[in-house]
């Protein structure tokens, strides 16, 4: 009797190992897409300075792109910030993947540089906010008032200089004779702030930026408003003025420093770009890897929570790339 039932015990458990393995196979074949084993090699990803979102992003989305492509190895590449960014991709010059604000990839193209029309969109991601500090005490209260200060402005080749030249401009300031201009991004800014070395400091990034929540450990500052009626002077500048749109800052951005006070400033789309070159069978995996660890990347990286398919396929000023189209189109209801 105990033999019969050992014979039926071990004739259910390899019934229940082959339905499993049914099961996981349905799984593979719902997740993965169809009749193909993960690409391989190498690609390089263009991120941004140190402290900021892109490279943080940047470096979650490499670890989530190993667990579905576990063969692919991701070359990521510290930059200025969304200029280069866009100059890279479009030339080929150390960057398949990058991601890029809206306005400064509308500012390349509009300029017919180089490898322009070879730019194409993945995914749109979130918005970077223009961000305008200064010291707790300062006598800044508006864009205006940091005539005759120092003042940072941004890489030379980051998305941050761009706004902020235009911002300055608005409000009727020339950013190179009516400020004392420095290059300063979010990775030397707070710290040449917070031991005045600098009068104020602009940044444009997904809410919260690390570099500033650690600023706001060790120093007390405020935010400058950037008022609805300044961005409509702003986009009287016309071009890419008008990826820029008047928005809050919400007050859960940086809670001590904030003190329930949303804050009006602009908001631009960020985007993750390729080349037209560049296998559109990859281009799916990418699509696919960025889309699906929203959730894991908004753990650490709180915009990325921000991510959305029914969002993602609008990459304007680019049309989308080959591949990330058959990603959408596999996935539309």
């Amino acid at each position: 009797m105990s033999t019969v039932l050992a014979r039926i015990g071990r004739r259910r458990a390899l019934q229940g190992a082959a339905a499993g393995f049914v099961v996981f196979g349905l799984l593979m074949w719902w997740l993965l897409p169809l009749g193909a084993a993960p690409p391989s090699g190498t690609i390089r990803f263009s991120t941004g300075t140190q402290a900021g979102v892109y490279q943080q992003y940047g470096e979650l989305l490499r670890n989530a792109f190993h667990k579905d492509m576990p063969h692919l190895t991701v070359d990521l590449r510290t930059s200025e910030g969304s200029q280069e960014n866009v100059r890279r991709v479009a030339t080929d010059d150390g960057a398949d993947f990058t991601i890029a604000a809206a306005d400064a990839v509308d500012t390349y193209e509009l300029g017919h540089r180089a490898g322009y029309d070879r730019l194409r969109g993945v995914a749109r991601l979130y918005d970077d906010y223009v961000q305008l500090i200064v010291p707790r005490d300062s006598d800044v209260r508006s864009v205006a008032d940091l005539r005759g200060k120092r003042v940072a402005i941004g890489p030379t080749r980051s998305g941050v200089r761009l706004i902020a030249d235009r911002v300055l401009q608005a409000a009727g300031l020339d950013p190179q004779k009516d400020i004392t201009p420095s290059a300063d991004g979010i990775d030397t800014g707070p710290d040449r702030l917070r031991r005045k070395k600098i009068d104020a400091f602009f940044w444009s990034g997904g809410l919260p930026t690390q570099g500033l929540k650690n600023l706001a450990k060790t120093f007390v500052f405020r935010f400058v408003p950037i008022t609805p009626g300044l961005v409509a002077k702003l986009h009287e500048q016309g071009g890419a003025t008008r990826y820029y749109r008047a928005t809050n800052m919400p007050e859960s951005a940086y809670p001590s420093i904030q003190n329930g006070v949303a804050v009006p400033t602009i908001a631009v789309s960020n985007i993750l770009i390729t080349r037209v070159d560049v296998d559109p069978r990859l281009t799916e995996w990418v699509t696919r890897t960025v889309i699906r660890s929203r959730d894991y990347i908004g753990g650490y990286v709180h915009s990325a929570q921000l991510v959305d398919l029914r969002t993602a396929i609008y990459t304007d000023p680019l049309a989308l790339h080959e591949g990330a189209k058959r990603y959408y189109r596999s996935v539309k209801p």
